[in-house]
């Protein structure tokens, strides 16, 4: 009345247990990845809660070239361009983890004082460059709005650029090395794993250096290993020389 194959109940017992075990196996992956992910958010976007600072030096004369080839002529790009001339000015002084990076810890975030922004323009010469790292990368140092910046200006004057590109008055082909080496040649205890040389399709764009948070060069894999690729880069020259 009960009888059956003993294959077919083998066969289905097998099928059974798998049909078990695949969503058993599932929900256990999801729990290991929400674990982690909550770990995670429990310091995402936290102010004050990173590992070090990246300090972005951005070579002005390939961001000028860049924005007139694009037709970009917006008031940003005047303040920058149109002005005295630059070599390395400061993009933005990043905080990081090891892996990854916050950023917008606070929405809205506090309003910067406009006389906190103007007390910049000599590194960061673009007022919306300077309301933007801000609003993005400021408001997860932790620190209030002076302080920040105050924190970039020290970061800023920790660094000295290498002679030949202050005044660097012709184009330049150098290989990303090239600029890496003068760097570290110029910053007693700089090493290679603590500099980044950034490009686009032709010309050196910045070098980043990593600090930690007060102020030390140190390691820093994840950037280093997203340096330029490139053989040559162009430096386009200081305008005026």
């Amino acid at each position: 009345m009960f009888g059956f194959r003993s294959g077919s109940s083998a066969a289905g017992f097998s099928s059974g247990f798998s049909g078990l075990i695949a969503p058993l196996l599932g929900l256990a992956m999801a729990g290991v990845i929400a674990g982690s992910a909550s770990a995670q958010d429990k310091r995402q976007n936290t102010p004050g809660e990173f590992d070090f600072y990246v300090l972005s030096l951005s070579w002005s004369p390939s961001f000028c070239q860049a924005a007139h080839e694009r037709g970009n002529s917006g008031r940003g790009i005047q303040a920058q361009c149109a002005g005295r001339p630059f070599s390395f000015v400061v993009h933005g002084l990043w905080p990081q983890y090891d892996r990854g990076f916050p950023n917008y810890c606070q929405q809205p975030s506090p309003r910067l004082d406009r006389n906190v922004m103007t007390s910049m323009l000599d590194l960061m010469p673009a007022p919306g460059l300077i309301y933007n790292e801000w609003d993005k990368h400021g408001t997860c140092s932790g620190l209030g709005a002076r302080a920040y910046f105050e924190t970039i200006r020290k970061a800023r004057a920790a660094v000295k650029i290498p002679a030949d590109y202050l005044e660097l008055s012709d184009t330049k082909l150098v290989t990303p090395g090239d600029v890496e080496d003068a760097f570290i040649k110029a910053n007693p205890g700089l090493s290679s794993s603590a500099i980044a040389v950034q490009c686009d399709s032709k010309r050196l764009s910045e070098v980043r250096i990593c600090m930690s948070k007060d102020l030390q060069f140190r390691a820093c894999d994840e950037i280093d290993r997203r340096s330029c690729r490139r053989d040559k880069v162009v430096m386009p020259p200081v305008r005026g020389g």
